[in-house]
């Protein structure tokens, strides 16, 4: 779960981290409130869940309120990475003399803690590993010890800090990695970490991605998602707690168990087809589970049939099967839909389904063949 640059400040700050003095705003009129208070050169930047704001236009220095309210005019009226920006922050503007990069993140490949550091901050971090890869310190945290003193010093060396910008810089780490340890982050990003010309390290910007599989421990996370950027589809099946994920096929993807809906996919791939969606209807899963699942799957426009592959161990293939007659009922569905049963009541099950007009598949091979013919699939590539 991604949140904006103002909630990831206050989390920082809340943990002694320094950050630029600055607010949210959502109108222009309470922006130029903000600044007027602020009484100093400001900056204005786009709070959207989008890369690439500077680039955009959607940071903008200003160094009057007058400006703030046009800039902040501008901001609020764009679209970022197709995302409307609904808020702007408006903080005091620094006296930057060299830009660092520091971030903690979860390595996939690994399944590890990686951190990343460099001297290039300020600009994406994509860039610099593109073109100078070599001035990107990083290392994997072994998960039974996490941070080690030796690796944050070894840090300083790398990115060339001394004495006492070494030791403050020491401090930022080490509290940027309790940050994400202590919140679940599988991202926390700090771009640019600013030295002033004062002589003080602040984080400019800050980026955080929260593990929602952990959200049960943080509750009062859940205030900080912002819906209104989140697939429409998606925020339904959060909230029916039904794990689904929209792709850009067009053959809709209904199964139970993880591994076998991510095989389902392949399956549906490999004979020329193209999956609309990710949807786990879970083990156990009750008839109105089912119903709720295939209303979200059918809820996507681009869907023009779907495969529902179910092996029953937990789950009873006729307790499936009412579900989706359920769904028939209230919907009214117009396309191909394939089904394979397999495993706990599948008899019972496939006698339920007998006299509607889907259609059954003995296999998943089966099945996905099927459902890619009936949608007008290119087949198998040769």
């Amino acid at each position: 779960m991604k949140i904006y640059e103002y909630q990831a400040k206050e989390i920082l700050r809340k943990f002694g981290i320094r950050v630029p003095i600055g607010k949210m705003a959502k109108t222009a009129k309470s922006a130029v409130k903000i600044a007027e208070k602020l009484n100093k050169k400001t900056v204005v930047k786009a709070q959207v869940h989008s890369g690439g704001r500077g680039k955009a236009g959607g940071i903008k220095l200003a160094e009057t309120p007058q400006q703030v309210e046009q800039a902040a005019t501008q901001i609020l009226q764009m679209r970022i990475g197709g995302l409307k920006v609904r808020s702007v922050l408006i903080e005091e503007a620094l006296n930057i003399s060299h830009e660092y990069y520091l971030s903690f993140a979860l390595d996939r490949h690994t399944g590890k803690t990686i951190a990343m550091a460099s001297a290039e901050g300020g600009v994406e971090i994509e860039e610099v590993a593109a073109h100078s890869p070599e001035k990107i310190y990083k290392f994997h945290l072994d998960p039974a010890y996490g941070l080690m003193e030796f690796q944050v010093r070894e840090t300083c060396q790398k990115l060339g800090l001394e004495h006492r910008m070494a030791k403050e810089f020491s401090e930022f780490m080490k509290k940027l990695y309790r940050i994400y340890l202590e919140n679940d982050c599988v991202l926390a990003e700090i771009n640019p970490l600013v030295l002033t010309a004062e002589g003080d390290f602040l984080a400019a910007d800050a980026k955080m991605d929260l593990d929602e599989n952990a959200l049960f421990r943080h509750p009062d996370f859940l205030e900080l998602r912002e819906a209104s950027e989140d697939d429409p589809l998606e925020v339904e099946a959060h909230k029916k707690k039904v794990p689904y994920v929209r792709l850009d096929g067009n053959i809709g993807i209904l199964g139970n168990g993880a591994g076998l809906v991510m095989t389902t996919l392949d399956m549906v791939s490999r004979e020329g087809g193209r999956p609309a969606n990710f949807l786990d209807v879970g083990g156990g899963s009750n008839w109105e589970t089912v119903k709720n699942s295939l209303e979200i799957v059918l809820r996507d426009k681009k869907v023009k049939g779907v495969f529902i592959n179910i092996f029953g161990g937990i789950s009873r293939c006729d307790e499936v099967a009412k579900g989706i007659l359920e769904a028939d009922k209230i919907l009214n569905i117009k396309f191909p839909v394939v089904i394979r049963l397999s495993g706990t009541n599948e008899e019972e099950g496939r006698a339920l389904l007998s006299h509607s007009r889907f259609i059954p598949a003995s296999t998943m091979e089966e099945g996905a063949k099927k459902i890619v013919e009936l949608t007008g699939g290119i087949g198998k590539e040769v």
